[in-house]
């Protein structure tokens, strides 16, 4: 299981991108056309009999991942035909180009939440972020206290462990819905949703049993490989080259 699930984590870099192509236009006017690649929604083969997760609920959970990504495909093209016709003052654009941060962000969230599950729920202690957790909290077990606690607030939304850039400091912090409090500069390195629909179909509203089943099914492999590919950025005179 662990192999599908670094080849999916592998995919999530390399398959869901969008790549905007820019070709010189041969009119007179020297216009710009762009060619839009859509995003791919990925699959995850690898979580089928993950345990405490049944199969309805991550396939509903799936689904509702790929409208996300639909979605987003949908919004660049109606911001490009927008932008192209000349209507970016709009209160049209206004309001997609709005909704297009709060669809991209419930895509790359449920990327990352799909993409470190899978394992046995246990770092290796001589592990990077086992250690950087160590330092940043005292101690794992302090550090679980307090992501735990910070996914069974009330509201809907997520669970992040965040790395610091500059600092190389962890911080657990509540993301609301998909976009509101983001740490800026700040690089996910575990993700949890706790939306209802994360969980509902299985445990109802009893948040804290899936919580207990989603620490138990964490593929910390993929936690440490975000960890080493955010490596620090130095502060130069007091600014932060990020």
């Amino acid at each position: 299981m662990k192999k599908t699930i670094i080849a999916c984590a592998l995919a999530f870099c390399a398959a869901a991108a969008l790549t905007v192509n820019a070709q010189q236009n041969a009119d007179k006017g020297g216009n710009m056309q762009l060619t839009i690649q859509a995003y791919k929604a990925i699959g995850y083969p690898g979580l089928a009999g993950m345990p405490g997760f049944s199969e309805k609920l991550l396939a509903d959970h799936i689904k509702l991942y790929q409208g996300y990504v639909n979605n987003v495909n949908a919004l660049s093209e109606k911001l490009a035909a927008l932008l192209a016709d000349g209507k970016e003052k709009t209160p049209e654009y206004a309001e997609l180009k709005r909704r297009f941060g709060w669809e991209f962000g419930g895509m790359r969230l449920h990327e990352l939440y799909f993409g470190n599950l899978g394992g046995a729920g246990t770092p290796r202690i001589d592990s990077h972020v086992h250690k950087a957790i160590r330092e940043s909290f005292g101690s794992y077990e302090a550090w679980q206290k307090d992501f735990k606690a910070t996914g069974a607030m009330r509201g809907i939304g997520w669970a992040v462990l965040y790395k610091d850039k500059v600092s190389g400091r962890l911080f657990n912090a509540w993301v609301n819905e998909h976009d509101g409090g983001q740490l800026a500069g700040c690089v996910p390195l575990l993700v949890m949703d706790v939306f209802e629909h994360a969980y509902i179909t299985d445990y109802r509203l009893e948040r804290a049993k899936y919580i207990e089943a989603f620490m138990n099914a964490v593929e910390w492999e993929a936690a440490d490989r975000r960890f080493h590919d955010c490596p620090l950025r130095p502060v130069d005179g007091g600014r932060a080259i990020l």
